[in-house]
C-alpha cells in the first residue's frame, strides 16, 4: 500500500516539518516521506519504536489503558509518535517552531486515515 501520499499531505500542513515515517512493530520502516535525510528517518522511527512500547506497558500497568500519543520535545525538535493499531505506528518530526496544536490536529487527522488505509 503507497502511504507516501498520506504522510506527503500531512507533513505539507505542517510548518517545519521535517518527515514522517511508518514503522511496523519490529522497527521496520514501511513508509515515509521526508525532508531529511532517509536514513535519519529509518533512525528516528526504530527508536521511537522502543519508546512506544516502553510508554504502552507502562500505561497499561498504571491505567489499564491504550496509549494514544507521544510528544517529545527537545531544544531542537518536537517529535510525535502516534499508534495506528497494535502493530504499526507513525512518527513525525519536526522543528521547535510551536507549532505543536496545528501538528496534532493533522498527525490525528492522518491517523484516522491511516487506519482505515491499513483495515
Amino acid at each position: 500500500m503507497p502511504f507516501k501520499p498520506t504522510l506527503r499531505q500531512m507533513l505539507d500542513r505542517i510548518p517545519g516539518s521535517l518527515g514522517a515515517i511508518i514503522v511496523d512493530w519490529e522497527g521496520e520502516a514501511v513508509d515515509q516521506v521526508g525532508r531529511i535525510d532517509d536514513y535519519e528517518l529509518k533512525v528516528i522511527g526504530a527508536h521511537k519504536g522502543l519508546i512506544l512500547d516502553s510508554m504502552r506497558q507502562a500505561v497499561r500497568r498504571a491505567e489499564q489503558s491504550d496509549l494514544e500519543e507521544i510528544l517529545i520535545t527537545t531544544s531542537k525538535r518536537q517529535t510525535l509518535i502516534l499508534p495506528i493499531d497494535a502493530d504499526y505506528f507513525f512518527v513525525v518530526t519536526m522543528e521547535n517552531r510551536n507549532v505543536m496544536g496545528r501538528a496534532l490536529f493533522e498527525a490525528r487527522r492522518c491517523q484516522k486515515l491511516l487506519r482505515e488505509e491499513i483495515a
